[in-house]
């Protein structure tokens, strides 16, 4: 570890909770140096959706590069940039009925954010957006004008401007429709809040603690924006590419924003690839008047195509995502009431859920004790105080339900004060899976694999 020490910025934060070397992974599984096995619940923050190494996604990779494939190219017309807007084109829009120009923006999420303002502001002639409480859209200062956390925010020098906050889904409270207020303000011409170029929104917080807005509140935003005609943005890039369940996370609400933003688990192998989704009427750019030099990610052009053509031919991997959220549900549903006191509350959708603690203190707590279990899992929220549950969409349903186990005996530890770790046992006879004679067991070991290697100890 004496390297990192000596040379890395002090700025890392993942490694901190994470003090280990890894050096392989695979599924569902993270390895270190020393050969133990951990269950990954972060899955690179949601980047990870297909899991690590996913062999098709490998395979079609690896072909492409002993074909001296194009690795960098700007903007140009490349094979593999068409082969991918005609898959997504023809497998996740039409499909849908979405009618979208696509532009590849610099390679990470905060790129596609500061892209979509720029465009909304430049289409409009407004400078003002409407972004929300615990929001977070990247830490770029146009995407950080927009994100809500202080922790943030008080890193860029500078003032953050052109942006007015209004309150999230439930902020004020339940029973409180804060798009009443939205659109109050906006009808107000003394409200002292200038009519925006658009409104930025995720349905689903991520960084901001699993908060899910209702589809009745998504839909009453997009009306208010209607009514008001300003621009609907949706920030896709983490509860999107089928993490709540759908390919885009707004679907079941059935709201048609006019542009979204796609990274994380875009290009399907943890490649960096972001985004912007826009309808046509809003092209209003010049040729190159918004660029970047890794603007579009041949590779992650590769890996993306494969994922879309794997998992999004039809229904039955999106089925399979809800049916994963509903076990998650069901068994964070079980250890609230089990050891909740007060202490506990569930959040999110999908497989995008979380245990909302009652400080970062009790969450952290959580989170150290099922490392050392060998859970990789990890905190959100303003004070990181959600314990968020960000495993691969591919994960088997066994390891699905032991990462629950060991994230129940961690709050139970936790709960009880204590610091030891028990022998392990079989947790799998608690869950009376049904349709399983006595909750058999897959056995196979993914660390027998090739690429696994040795490594077979759990931590």
């Amino acid at each position: 570890m004496k390297i990192f020490d000596e040379i890395e910025s002090e700025v890392q934060s993942y490694a901190r909770s994470f003090p280990r070397v890894f050096n392989k992974a695979k599924g569902e599984y993270l390895y270190d140096e020393e050969g133990n096995r951990y269950l990954d619940f972060l899955a690179g923050a949601g980047t990870l959706n297909y899991g690590h190494n996913n062999p098709l996604f490998k395979k079609k990779l690896l072909d492409y590069i002993n074909e001296d494939g194009i690795t960098h190219g700007l903007d140009m017309h490349t094979r593999a940039k068409r082969e991918f807007l005609e898959t997504f084109d023809q497998k996740i829009l039409r499909p849908r009925n979405m009618d979208y120009v696509m532009q590849f923006t610099g390679p990470t999420g905060t790129n596609a954010v500061e892209a979509a303002l720029k465009l909304a502001r430049n289409v409009t002639g407004r400078e003002n957006i409407i972004s929300f409480t615990n929001g977070f859209h990247g830490v770029t200062l146009g995407a950080l004008a927009a994100t809500g956390n202080s922790h943030h925010r008080g890193a860029s020098g500078v003032s953050l401007n052109g942006c007015s906050r209004m309150p999230y889904d439930g902020y004020l409270g339940e029973g409180v429709d804060t798009t009443a207020y939205l659109d109050k303000v906006l009808s107000d011409s003394s409200s002292g809040i200038d009519l925006p170029a658009a409104v930025l929104v995720e349905t689903v917080q991520g960084e901001g603690g699993i908060q899910a807005a209702s589809f009745e509140w998504l839909r009453n935003l997009e009306r208010i924006c209607r009514k008001h005609e300003v621009l609907l943005i949706v920030d896709d890039i983490q509860a999107g590419c089928g993490r709540t369940g759908t390919y885009f996370s707004f679907e079941k609400a059935g709201i048609k924003p006019d542009m979204i933003t796609l990274s994380k688990s875009l290009g399907g192998y943890g490649l960096p690839f972001a985004v912007l989704l826009f309808k046509p009427g809003l092209d209003h750019w010049k040729p190159g008047e918004h660029n970047g030099t890794f603007r579009g990610n041949n590779l992650a052009f590769v890996t993306a195509k494969a994922a879309i053509d794997e998992f999004w031919n039809d229904d039955r991997f999106s089925t399979e995502v809800e049916r994963k959220g509903e076990i998650i549900s069901h068994k964070l549903d079980a250890i609230v009431q089990k050891y909740g006191e007060g202490n506990f509350t569930t959040r999110g959708r999908g497989m995008f859920q979380g245990i909302n603690c009652v400080n970062g203190e009790l969450a952290g707590s959580i989170t150290r004790k099922a490392f050392k279990r060998g859970l990789i899992i990890e905190t959100s929220g303003a004070d990181d105080h959600v314990v968020k549950i960000l495993c691969p969409l591919t994960i088997s349903e066994e390891s699905l339900r032991e990462g629950l186990d060991i994230l129940e005996q961690a709050i139970r530890d936790t709960c009880a004060g204590e610091d030891t770790i028990p022998e392990p046992v079989d947790h799998l006879d608690s869950w009376n899976i049904p349709g399983r004679p006595d909750n058999a067991r897959d056995t196979s070991d993914p660390a027998t694999s090739e690429d696994a290697g040795d490594a077979r100890k759990v931590a």
